[in-house]
């Protein structure tokens, strides 16, 4: 049998197409196949950036012997767990419940009816200290399925079920205060006092968990939670995780003290990390994470986004075999780079931790390779004093001296890029611009158009219904809930940043379509895959929040924001039902569901609805939007109504109608449950009028 991914599109398949496995694309036919050749599936699901996923396709995939005994026994399966993300979700839930854990490369032996009756992550390919080996593996469940079929399929059976079961009964009374003072307190509990962030090694960034904390602060005064969220983004900006000669943040750090991160940059991490430092300046002022908000997106813009627009996934942790090795430096290579004598050398190697014989572990034998992360122990206006310089003209020459390193880095081989277009991710970013828009710099919102642009122009099927890949010119997959989810509130933020009613349009009509594709009719809540979609063991419906928030907990607060503006009872009455949907299961352990408590915060209604009127183009209707962006208001909502031609918004946004300008002037109403404060002319006016309007 030919290999079949040869011509696939998604570069985790492209990556290895020359190994000698028989490989299929998941699908029907894949399915027939097996039933015609009366053979159990064995499905790989990983992706393109995934190290282990690397390691076990050198080792085994890539190998003429193990991958004979794959050809024999199986009808072989890849998966790309980014394109079909419903696939991996039931199958790593299915794998969790077998062996306690998960994680990729996700390995699954199914039945010719998708039931699975096998599952693991990581297997080598001869068997290694207690750890099963392919040459092994293959040939055992072979012979299960040829020998003792009946305890296979029995097995498969009862998993499916209990599967089944775990999907039901999540519905409660509701998310409140309590819910929210319990995650709290789990957070709290968890919380590295000393290093920031939360739990110990490895330590992942979970920016929303400061998203909450610094909600939770705001409503409850709880100077503790801000405490949280202000050390755990200085240490992330200081450590390694952060990539101090490029920007943008590595994945997570297998460390404590956020010195060592896992390598590979993912576009979603950047969106989270954007909105985290955003919103962290917002509530706190700190100018370092406004340059932070700025540098990362600086470094999205640089090497994540492609010629139209759209943005790209990831770049991987490895080049040339070795995990990260693009990113390291030796001492000697930073003096080649930056001169053998130089003063700018010293300094450099001074004040990020630069050592000869380096403070990077080789992963095999844990010993000192000559090779440094570049990293900070103090913030460099701390070490101001240390050169005589004072802390701008400090930053000033290490942005210098960063930009030589960068040309020089720019030289070395680089990871790979995973050049695919996602409209979950995209979403995600296109949020974190647009607040960002609005709280540090309007010319963000520019970025955020052309993304939204791309994706509503190339990844849309024939009938308009969104789809979730673009690559190399195709679009392609069906688009799942969170798609619609992440879009949909892109594009409300979008319009908060930009005033420009199309967006808020685009996104009313995506919340609209996914109510009408994924709404779950019984329990309520967002099913992952469409009504029309492949029929899978389950159909499920995530809630629990994992590197980034789940579809269902971004669906709330897009629906709660949309219900604000729009007024639109099919958002209303949804948003409201979604707060029952998932609150028993988010009670049982609320720190799990932190950004569906972040809808939690933005459904007690109690924040303004801020409406400004006047001419579009006018410098003085700019200066009152800019001000009513500026203040930490993650419960506020911003429309405009343009005296020119309001018609179009007031049939889009009703609480509009009869906001007109005050003596001719740009004008703000400041309004809560649509009772308005008298309006405002004067952007001081509305300084002062929001700045009563923080405490909750």
């Amino acid at each position: 049998m030919a290999n079949r991914l040869a011509n696939e599109k998604s570069p985790y398949l492209l990556q290895h197409k020359d190994n000698p496995v028989d490989w299929m694309p998941w699908g029907e036919e894949a399915f027939a196949e097996a039933k015609r050749r009366d053979k159990p599936l064995f499905v790989s699901i990983g992706y393109s950036t995934c190290h282990w996923c690397h390691v076990m396709e050198r080792e085994c995939f890539e190998d003429e012997e193990v991958a004979g005994l794959m050809n024999q026994h199986f009808v072989n399966v890849k998966v790309d767990r980014e394109e079909r993300p419903d696939v991996d979700s039931v199958y790593m839930t299915v794998c969790q419940m077998l062996t306690g854990s998960g994680g990729w490369p996700l390995n699954v032996v199914l039945t010719p009816d998708g039931q699975a009756f096998f599952a693991g992550t990581y297997f080598p390919k001869a068997s290694v200290q207690g750890r099963i080996g392919m040459l092994e593996l293959v040939p055992r469940l072979g012979q299960l399925w040829h020998e003792e079929r009946e305890r296979a399929v029995t097995s498969a059976s009862q998993i499916t079920e209990h599967l089944r079961k775990i999907e039901s009964g999540n519905a409660g009374d509701g998310l409140g205060e309590s819910e929210m003072r319990s995650c709290f307190a789990e957070l709290e509990k968890a919380f590295d006092a000393e290093r920031g962030g939360f739990g110990h090694a490895p330590k992942f960034p979970s920016p929303h968990n400061l998203l909450f904390l610094l909600r939770h602060a705001r409503r409850f005064g709880q100077d503790k939670a801000v405490d949280m969220v202000e050390k755990t983004l200085h240490a992330m900006r200081l450590g390694g995780i952060h990539d101090h000669v490029g920007h943008g943040f590595h994945r997570y750090s297998t460390d404590r003290e956020w010195l060592v991160p896992h390598f590979e940059k993912m576009l979603y991490d950047q969106a989270m990390l954007t909105m985290a430092y955003t919103e962290g300046y917002q509530a706190t002022g700190d100018e370092a994470f406004r340059r932070t908000a700025g540098e990362t997106i600086a470094y999205v813009l640089r090497e994540l986004r492609d010629g139209e627009g759209g943005f790209l996934s990831a770049w991987d942790a490895d080049s040339e075999g070795e995990e990260g090795l693009f990113y390291l430096w030796t001492e000697e290579e930073i003096r080649a780079a930056l001169g053998p004598d130089s003063p700018e050398a010293d300094l450099f190697i001074r004040l990020y931790n630069i050592t000869s014989e380096g403070n990077y572990l080789d992963e095999a034998t844990q010993r000192r390779t000559g090779r440094n992360i570049p990293h900070l122990t103090r913030p460099l206006d701390d070490r101001a004093g240390e050169p005589e310089m004072s802390a701008d003209e400090l930053r000033e020459k290490m942005e210098s001296i960063r930009q030589r390193l960068l040309a020089v880095r720019d030289e070395r081989v680089r990871p790979h890029l995973d050049d695919k277009v996602l409209a979950e991710w995209n979403g995600l970013m296109i949020a974190a611009l647009a607040k960002a828009a609005k709280a540090i710099d309007p010319a963000h919102a520019e970025h955020a158009a052309r993304a939204a642009d791309f994706v509503l122009s190339h990844m849309r099927d024939g009938s308009g219904r969104l789809l979730r890949r673009f690559r190399q010119g195709e679009a392609a997959m069906p688009a799942t809930a969170a798609d619609y989810a992440c879009m949909a509130w892109g594009l409300a933020e979008l319009y908060e940043a930009t005033l420009e009613e199309r967006w808020l349009e685009e996104a009313a009509g995506l919340a609209e379509d996914m109510i009408r594709h994924f709404w779950d009719e019984e329990e309520g809540g967002f099913f992952t895959t469409a009504s029309d979609a492949e029929n899978l063991l389950v159909r499920q419906k995530e809630a629990m929040d994992g590197a980034i928030p789940s579809g269902n907990s971004v669906a709330w607060t897009a629906l709660l924001k949309l219900a604000r503006m729009t007024e639109r009872k099919p958002f209303t009455s949804k948003a409201e039902e979604m707060g029952r949907a998932f609150s028993a299961k988010a009670a049982q352990h609320p720190a799990a569901f932190t950004f569906l408590l972040c809808g939690a915060d933005l459904a007690a209604g109690d924040g303004p609805d801020i409406v400004i009127t006047g001419d579009r183009a006018a410098p003085e209707t700019m200066l009152l939007h800019r001000e009513a962006c500026r203040p930490y208001l993650p419960d506020a909502v911003i429309l405009f109504r343009d005296q020119v031609d309001p018609e179009r918004i007031e049939t889009l946004a009703p609480l509009t109608r009869g906001k007109e300008p005050a003596d001719g002037r740009a004008t703000a109403h400041v309004c809560r449950d649509k009772a308005c404060r008298p309006p405002v002319t004067d952007p001081v006016d509305l300084v002062n009028l929001l700045a009563g309007e923080k405490g909750g």
